[in-house]
């Protein structure tokens, strides 16, 4: 692919229009916009285009729009460059989304590519990573977790898997949340006694683990089962996922019966258990099919301006599950644009089953088709169904998909409420749209952690959740006030970095003194519906002590106008009498029934459980810490190595400096490096 990449004020020369007479008169003749914003923005912007498209070659490409602080305000991709950017610049038939698009205009850049097919998966790339604000937008990219059944070594394992897939072996999937897969691996664990232990667990037994004793796995590790049944159970896991599951079953029904007639009887009932195994997973798949046998099912529903996109995945004749999807677009977009920019982005990191079926026309079909058969090595079919049992498939999704955003409205109708309840409580000017939580943990100053929620609109907003170590060595042990301090001085200095307030939500708090304002940015942010970045309220897990450190911290980094709320627990810490303490109100309670203070529990026990998580985490992370990750230059490989060589790290540690050096893979500097590290201070 070959870049062009120019700056809005590079002088271009305009004659560029006579390349294409017919181009050029249609975009001199066009008529003027009327729209509710300032005309002379458009202007401006349609002329910035017109430099760039002046030079444009007609060949397929990426294009990306900026405006004047440099963010991407939209990536779109084209068959013909030229042709595509100039019909940005004839300054008719424009919705207004388009409009304030080019309004916004101030630089753009290029990528040319060799054919339409790349350049829509280099668009799909692009959204994803810069996420411009024009674009429909996946609000949740996570990567969906697989079973994967490694074929590396002499004993198969079964595990869950998620991310790339570098590891040899068969995946099955998608399933659409990790509950499936581990249900589904326990049942398979019970069904073919398959290992799921790592494979340096695996080489380090010298007797069998308790799985092997409660019957979930056959003990490969230490020879309870002959290498060759073992592949053969592993066969039979790979027959059963990969969808002859009623072969599978009737195989172990023979068996059963052959043990019974040979009074075989506990033999007969391990069977029996197995069977019983294999049909809880049938049982849990839901609605199955029988005519397809892969497949993905889109289903779109809009409501109220927004979109649900509900997608099912149907592997081996089963379905594994289905995910709700709200993606961000712009109202005036419709389903059949929404649905067709978000598939080229959904398989941007995943491979296409053969089959897509969609609920909506989508434009250029047989483009998204083409593309993502690109990426896999089969063929894939973008399908609107008509009839049959696909058609059913696709209304099923469809009715899902109007129900799950249906339910999304009205949570979010009831959480506006909770949070014009919750501003009212706590004497806040309007609702807030972003409500921050605070709350420590520690055991005596030990693997100490700060936790931050966020709730807005929508509920819980775990993607802007956040986690702070505790690193100030000054504090003394269980020092719950300093412990806050660092953690909101942290914050609140990184956010006035990152994200400076504008004037209008400097202002929009508690007064405050010239010098004391926030830097600001002259302009106000031009995406009203965007999450904002700072809070409208804090709330603290605390009483006064706390809310006096938070208030002090804030003022001294020179932040205000954050409202603050300090909310103690009440006597022997029972839910319902907490005391909230604001700063110029006498502490007060809210009524015990009050729908405002269940609000307030949750958000705190939120809090609570995030920062508990953390902990514990990190403080099983120090307890299980190997001396070795303190080495320079002592990575997994060497590590492994050495606890290969020595068996433990305390025979590494009284090994000498020649028996150190003769481990396989460590050198005599690595050698040295251990040893010193061990007895630095002998």
């Amino acid at each position: 692919m070959s870049r062009a990449t120019r700056s809005a004020f590079d002088d271009v020369p305009p004659d560029g229009f006579d390349e294409d007479e017919t181009e050029a008169a249609s975009l001199d003749e066009a008529p003027e916009i009327d729209f509710d914003f300032e005309p002379g923005a458009v202007q401006a912007g349609t002329e910035i285009i017109r430099r760039f498209w002046s030079t444009l070659p007609n060949s397929p490409g990426v294009y990306r729009m900026f405006d004047s602080k440099g963010d991407v305000l939209y990536v779109g991709k084209a068959k013909n460059l030229k042709a595509r950017v100039g019909s940005y610049a004839r300054g008719q038939a424009h919705s207004n989304r388009i409009a304030r698009m080019i309004a916004q205009t101030a630089a753009m850049e290029f990528v040319t590519t060799a054919t339409e097919t790349e350049a829509l998966l280099l668009e799909a790339n692009l959204i994803k990573q810069l996420k411009p604000r024009f674009n429909v937008l996946m609000r949740d990219d996570k990567s969906f977790p697989y079973i994967l059944l490694t074929s590396d070594g002499p004993a198969p394992q079964i595990v869950k898997h998620r991310g790339a897939r570098r590891r040899k072996g068969n995946y099955y999937g998608p399933f659409a949340n990790v509950w499936a897969v581990n249900r589904t691996v326990n049942a398979l664990q019970r069904a073919f006694l398959m290992r799921t232990c790592s494979d340096s667990y695996y080489e380090n037994r010298t007797r069998p683990c308790l799985l092997y004793q409660i019957k979930r796995c056959s003990g490969p590790c230490t020879g309870e089962i002959a290498l060759e049944d073992y592949s053969a159970l592993a066969d039979s896991a790979r027959a059963f996922l990969s969808g002859k599951s009623n072969a599978v079953k009737d195989r172990m029904r023979e068996e059963m019966q052959r043990a019974s007639e040979a009074l075989e009887f506990e033999r007969a009932a391990r069977f029996r258990d197995r069977i019983a195994a294999l049909s809880a997973i049938q049982g849990v798949q839901g609605v199955n099919t029988q005519g397809v046998e892969e497949a993905d099912v889109f289903a779109i529903d809009e409501q109220a301006g927004q979109f649900c996109i509900e997608v099912f995945f149907f592997r081996n004749f089963q379905n594994w599950g289905n995910r709700a999807y709200f993606p961000k677009a712009d109202r005036s977009m419709s389903a059949d644009e929404v649905l067709a920019s978000f598939i080229s982005q959904f398989y941007d990191d995943k491979p296409a089953p053969k089959l897509v079926l969609v609920s909506h026309t989508i434009e250029d079909a047989e483009l998204v088709a083409a593309a993502l058969s690109s990426r896999v090595e089969h063929r894939v079919e973008v399908h609107q169904p008509q009839r049959g049992e696909r058609k059913n498939l696709v209304d099923y999704a469809q009715r899902n998909a109007k129900e799950a955003l249906g339910r999304r409205l009205a949570d979010t109708a009831s959480q506006g409420k909770l949070l014009t309840a919750l501003g009212q409580a706590f004497g806040l000017d309007k609702p807030p749209r972003r409500v921050e939580v605070y709350d420590n943990s520690h055991i005596s100053g030990t693997a100490a952690v700060g936790g931050m929620i966020v709730a807005g609109p929508t509920g819980f907003m775990k993607t802007h959740y956040r986690t702070f170590n505790i690193k100030s060595e000054e504090l003394s042990p269980g020092d719950d006030f300093g412990m806050m301090r660092e953690v909101l001085t942290r914050r609140f200095k990184r956010l006035a970095k990152e994200a400076p307030r504008t004037p209008r939500e400097a202002d929009a708090g508690e007064p405050q003194a010239p010098e004391q304002a926030v830097p600001a940015v002259a302009e106000v942010q031009d995406d009203p519906d965007a999450f904002p970045a700072w809070p409208d309220l804090v709330l603290i897990d605390g009483g006064a002590g706390q809310l006096e450190a938070a208030r002090a911290s804030l003022a001294e980094i020179g932040v205000t106008g954050v409202p603050l709320v300090g909310i103690a627990k009440g006597r022997d810490r029972d839910a319902g009498r907490e005391t909230f303490f604001v700063p110029g109100r006498s502490p007060f309670k809210l009524p015990p029934r009050d729908p405002v203070l269940y609000f307030v529990q949750r958000l705190r026990d939120e809090a609570h459980r995030f920062a508990i998580g953390t902990h514990r985490a990190r403080r099983k992370r120090e307890m299980t810490k190997n001396p070795l990750d303190e080495i320079a230059g002592i990575g997994p490989t060497r590590k492994r190595a050495l606890l290969h060589h020595f068996g433990t790290v305390k025979a590494i540690e009284r090994a000498a400096l020649e028996d150190l050096a003769k481990a396989p893979g460590v050198n005599a500097a690595t050698a040295r490096a251990v040893y010193d590290f061990f007895h630095a201070n002998a």
